[in-house]
């Protein structure tokens, strides 16, 4: 099956196709904003799933209103924004 795919990837010549890491939380933005929910939460006794899930919404609109905290975390990954 793999060879018949990358057969078909050779004669699609209309198709490109990029090599990405399998998982590099390091070119992703979002592990920064969910390493700091997880700092805010990680001694958290919740009662239930509820409250897990209250305290993760109320991190999450606290950094909402920081965008530098979220401009830092995509500038730790070296990838910016274009327009």
């Amino acid at each position: 099956m793999a060879t018949a795919a990358a057969l078909w990837l050779v004669l699609a010549s209309w198709l490109t196709v990029f090599q990405l890491p399998t998982y590099a939380p390091d070119l992703n933005p979002q592990e920064g904003i969910w390493s700091l929910v997880e700092r805010d939460i990680g001694n958290l006794a919740a009662a239930g799933l509820g409250q897990v899930t209250r305290a993760v919404k109320r991190k999450l609109k606290m950094l909402q209103y920081r965008p530098e905290v979220i401009d830092g975390c995509l500038a730790s990954t070296g990838l910016t924004l274009s327009a």
